[in-house]
């Protein structure tokens, strides 16, 4: 089938590439005209693992191409997915719309005949009546769908989650757009993929749903990793207490500094606002977003604590900026209000990620970016790990600790055990264990 798809940011790229590796020809719109120069040349401006190859392998085989020009892509198009970004809009928490009702006019000027237009976007309910209004004003006598299709994919796992899904939910009002969404998603059937057809609104609350309570269940185990520092348990051991309980699950019970990324802090806020305004407030999820985001600034007290109470001119080495492994995203990243705070109170803050170093510059002034995790150490009075990459599992402890001012760690991860921190000699602190 011939697919468009509007915008080439996380979503679209991830998603473009692999509709075109099941068969499709798929044709990426951007209205940057740099990104697409970028990717025409084969760099990828963002990191996922795997997908540069994708993107690679898909343009050689000419299943996959990236224009500006969105009235050529779309024309003749068999379905067309607006995959545009949709955040916060600033005062109110609401999902900013603005670019997604600007793409459904540009699709409703360029349509040449029936085709499906899949909403990839994260939107609030009613998005997709809003968009099918505009096409329909713009072009009364046009033959089209709208569809909602939202995105479960996870940063540093998004090809596996798109080719190997849990599920895919569809919102479709028709049984001709069923069918397209069927065609286009026929390769997984191999897989057995379950799909899921619902009404448009359904399949809109659906993608707030599940990522309210993803989030849900991150800040519910770290209110219970405090209450374990009160009382002498272990979060970790708790977690598995209730995580092999199949009704609860073991995912999404680690304990550490908060949730942030792209999706969890701006998706909570607008379905607390879209509930306000339905007059039915989703208490709980309100909560969530209250305590998530009071936790991530309670973390550089953490740091404080280890440093005696004060860390006015010292050196403090953060390993990890980006919002969690596998990724160069910093978007509402954790490292923020820690770099934040500890710049407020005096110290010289010094980091290192392996892939967001870039990234983190753009979004942090004050802090100064080291090559490797050994430089970040180097003299530093306390050695904090944020973000659990794979690469700061299994650090040389003794070089570090002889490279450090003071054998501080505090590990808001727990990649370590506390014993072999111990014996190391090195004043540890971790997250809910005694």
């Amino acid at each position: 089938m011939r697919i468009a798809m509007i915008g080439s940011g996380y979503v679209g790229l991830v998603s473009g590439a692999c509709l075109a590796d099941f068969g499709h020809v798929v044709t990426c719109v951007d209205r940057d005209p740099g990104r697409i120069e970028m990717l025409e040349r084969g760099e990828i401006p963002i990191f996922e693992p795997g997908l540069e190859d994708l993107v690679a392998s898909n343009v050689r085989q000419k299943r996959l191409a990236f224009t500006t020009d969105l009235p050529k892509a779309v024309a003749g198009a068999d379905a067309v997915f607006i995959a545009v970004g949709t955040p916060s809009r600033r005062g109110d928490g609401h999902a900013d719309l603005s670019f997604v009702y600007g793409a459904a006019a540009e699709i409703a000027k360029a349509l040449t005949g029936y085709a499906v237009i899949v909403t990839k976007s994260t939107v609030p309910v009613g998005t997709g009546d809003e968009v099918e209004r505009i096409i329909r004003e713009i072009r009364p006598d046009l033959q089209f769908d709208v569809v909602s299709n939202p995105e479960f994919l996870r940063e540093g796992a998004a090809i596996s989650d798109f080719k190997r899904p849990d599920r895919i939910v569809v919102g479709a009002e028709t049984e001709d757009a069923r069918d397209v969404m069927s065609e286009i998603y026929r390769p997984l059937y191999l897989n057995q993929s379950p799909i899921l057809f619902t009404g448009r609104r359904t399949s809109e609350l659906t993608k707030y749903a599940a990522n309210a309570f993803l989030a849900t269940k991150i800040t519910f185990i770290n209110e219970i990793a405090d209450l374990c520092e009160k009382v002498g348990a272990n979060v970790q051991d708790v977690a598995r207490g209730i995580g092999l309980d199949n009704r609860i699950g073991s995912k999404f019970l680690h304990a550490g500094p908060g949730y942030g990324g792209s999706c969890f802090p701006k998706d909570t806020l607008a379905l607390v606002r879209t509930a306000q305004e339905a007059g039915a407030p989703v208490q709980i999820v309100e909560t969530v977003e209250r305590v998530n985001k009071a936790r991530k600034k309670a973390m550089a007290e953490r740091v404080l604590a280890a440093c005696g109470g004060s860390v006015r001119g010292k050196k403090i080495a953060l390993l990890g900026l980006a919002f969690k492994p596998n990724t160069d995203d910093m978007r509402d990243a954790p490292s923020i209000d820690i770099v934040e705070a500890l710049t407020d109170a005096g110290a010289r803050v010094h980091g290192f990620d392996p892939e967001a170093m870039e990234q983190a510059k753009l979004v942090m002034k004050t802090i100064v970016c080291e090559a490797d995790p050994y430089d970040c150490a180097t003299d530093a009075d306390a050695l904090v790990i944020v973000t659990e990459w794979d690469a700061f599992r299994a650090l040389d402890l003794m070089r570090v600790k002889e490279l450090m001012k003071a054998p501080v760690v505090v590990d808001l991860r727990n990649i370590y055990r506390q014993q072999d921190m111990k014996r190391r000699g090195f004043t540890y602190t971790s997250i809910g264990r005694p």
